[in-house]
């Protein structure tokens, strides 16, 4: 089993500001490769790193496990550990070390931020292993196509045991570690199952991948995501968030409301500047070869993985319904 270091984030804010890391090229190619093989099928013989690094948010409370897959997040405390999102499968024994070093308890609960295979994959083992899985309804409908036969758009399968056992439609709140955790759906953001968890007493939010620190977004309109909707979701977080909030996105490195406010700034830029093309009469292929992202590239183009053509083709989409299902440039999905 790998060696898991600990790692503080700079700058509690209960001793001070808190210094944010920039990510470097590197980590974003990283992380946003993590993303890209979320459904897509791993040789057998293909080695890959499954160790877990965990970085301290709020010291002996609020920790983020960072590896291959989306930032998890776990709370500990006299009632239990509790774990928001849970990567992939293989990654879950690492998961469990990772969870060892800092209590004894089981996973009590686990919430998903949303149905992709980079923050569920793990949901059956500790499904299994007794934890409750809850999360936004619409996580439970992507994941149970054959359940939901008038579902529409792009969902996979998931074993019984996969499957959120506790849905909510608008918010539910845990009681727990001495928090009041509150788990809230942004609607059509990232997919349209999308909940921000927030943890008030320890001033932390885990945004899911309705933010991607560092990056353009991946945003899944074959699952109802949409640009308005990561545009609300970002605000909503912001609205929550102070001078010393600790943000953890869900790929790339802890944040805090100056970087989710540059990342707010940026999808509004977008979103207004891909609107006036749409009112000029402007097709897909014109949006995207006008390059509407020019002036963020710098800052956040830098991904193989969403580049600044392929995240100006998922805005147009999803602020036009007829071209929804039309192809972007690049592989479909995450």
């Amino acid at each position: 089993m790998t060696t898991k270091r600990v790692r503080s984030a700079p700058g509690d804010p209960r001793g001070g500001a808190p210094t944010i890391r920039r990510p470097s090229p590197l980590a974003l190619l990283a992380a946003c490769a993590a993303v890209a093989v979320a459904f897509a099928p791993v040789p057998a013989a293909a080695q890959q790193d499954d160790s877990i690094e965990t970085e301290i948010v709020r010291e002996g409370s609020v920790y983020m496990l960072v590896g291959r897959g989306g930032n998890v997040g776990l709370s500990i405390g006299e009632d239990g550990a509790f774990l928001v999102d849970d990567k992939f499968a293989p990654l879950t024994d690492e998961i469990r070390a990772a969870v060892a070093a800092f209590t004894d308890d089981e996973v009590e609960f686990v919430v998903n931020t949303h149905w992709h295979g980079d923050h569920v994959g793990g949901n059956e083992n500790f499904g299994e292993a007794g934890s409750l899985i809850v999360a936004h309804e619409n996580v439970r409908k992507r994941m149970n196509p054959r359940a939901f036969r008038d579902l529409v758009g792009r969902s996979e399968q998931a074993p019984d045991a996969a499957l959120p056992v506790v849905t909510f439609t608008d918010a539910v709140t845990f009681h727990w570690n001495g928090d009041d955790i509150r788990a809230f759906h942004v609607e059509h953001a990232h997919t349209d199952g999308d909940a921000i968890i927030h943890f008030p007493e320890n001033d932390v939010l885990h945004m899911g991948d309705t933010f991607f620190n560092g990056t353009y977004p991946f945003i899944d309109v074959e699952s109802g995501g949409s640009i308005d909707g990561m545009v609300t979701a970002a605000r909503r977080a912001l609205d929550l968030a102070g001078p010393n909030t600790r943000i953890i996105p869900g790929h790339g490195p802890l944040s805090d409301a100056d970087g989710l406010r540059a990342y707010h700034r940026m999808l509004r830029s977008v979103r207004r500047r891909v609107q006036a093309l749409i009112d000029e009469g402007r097709s897909l292929e014109e949006v995207v070869d006008s390059a509407p992202t020019a002036s963020f590239d710098a800052e956040w183009g830098g991904s193989d993985f969403m580049p600044p053509d392929r995240f100006a083709c998922l805005v147009y989409r999803g602020m036009v319904e007829e071209e929804r299902m039309t192809p972007c440039p690049g592989a479909e999905g995450p």
